[in-house]
């Protein structure tokens, strides 16, 4: 059974593990009360490039859900970051939506729309991009800027189907520019794993990443030092799982195995 004593802090995706769609996923309000109540340190971490950390915010609140903005980790957010830090001098190009845009002038980065000056391309979902949009970052790729991708995902579950996610756009400019990508930021990359356990000061070993996708999330953990648990309310399904070559320390049926003790599918693999 999962002892949560023996972390000091819980990390959790969004989208298929606190929320589906518009609606609060179960003993989500109940666990993460308990967990506060605890004194645990407590992170939401997602992928998305098309909404920004408030966005995040005021979407958990409508929820019901009390988090702080510093609580809040986005592919996006951790983009600006990166750039920041391994970058500071970089002209930018985005391929993306304004939420990407907006987390990136928060920070002192130059934005560009001129292939021929940007030394970076930096991919996020778009689903407004155009053939024009490809030929550009296609454009400022082939003349040395380098392609750096905000999260490395195919396809975007939704109602439904699923959509293209950044990975299929840096996938087409990759083959229109003849060039190959130069960086990932988002799950499961080293760099957003060492910026969560900075922002919360915590040692990985005393974490436990909690998600329903396994090649982000899990795999997030597993790389970075972290225990992991999936929780089965969102896209893995249990076939999935017995199928993958990536196996969490634990399973969870919902977020409530957290904390209501119960063994069942919570139980170590």
């Amino acid at each position: 059974m999962l002892d949560t004593a023996l972390f000091d802090a819980y990390f959790f995706d969004l989208d298929g593990t606190i929320f589906l769609g518009d609606r609060l996923l179960p003993d989500v309000e109940e666990t993460l009360a308990t967990l506060r109540k605890n004194q645990k340190k407590v992170m939401f971490l997602t992928n998305t490039t098309v909404q920004t950390r408030e966005d995040c915010l005021l979407r958990l609140s409508k929820l019901g859900v009390d988090v702080l903005r510093e609580e809040i980790m986005t592919a996006a957010y951790a983009a600006a970051l990166y750039f920041q830090e391994k970058a500071s001098t970089a002209r930018v190009l985005i391929v993306g939506e304004p939420a990407m845009e907006r987390e990136m002038m928060g920070f002192p980065i130059k934005l560009v729309q001129d292939p021929k000056v940007a030394t970076h391309v930096l991919v996020g979902m778009d689903r407004t991009f155009t053939y024009e949009k490809l030929r550009q970052a296609a454009d400022a790729v082939r003349g040395g800027a380098q392609l750096i991708v905000a999260n490395p995902d195919p396809v975007c579950p939704v109602q439904g189907g699923a959509v293209p996610d950044t990975g299929s756009l840096a996938r087409a400019i990759e083959t229109a520019s003849e060039a190959s990508v130069s960086d990932v930021i988002g799950k499961p990359s080293p760099y957003y794993a060492q910026k969560v356990f900075q922002l919360l000061d915590v040692l990985p070993k005393r974490c436990l990443m909690v998600g329903d996708r396994l090649e982000t999330d899990i795999l997030l953990g597993k790389n970075s030092g972290m225990k992991t648990a999936l929780v089965l309310t969102g896209v893995t399904t249990k076939r999935e799982l017995e199928a993958s070559e990536i196996v969490p320390d634990y399973i969870l049926p919902t977020l409530g195995a957290l904390h209501s003790g119960q063994s069942g599918e919570a139980g170590k693999r």
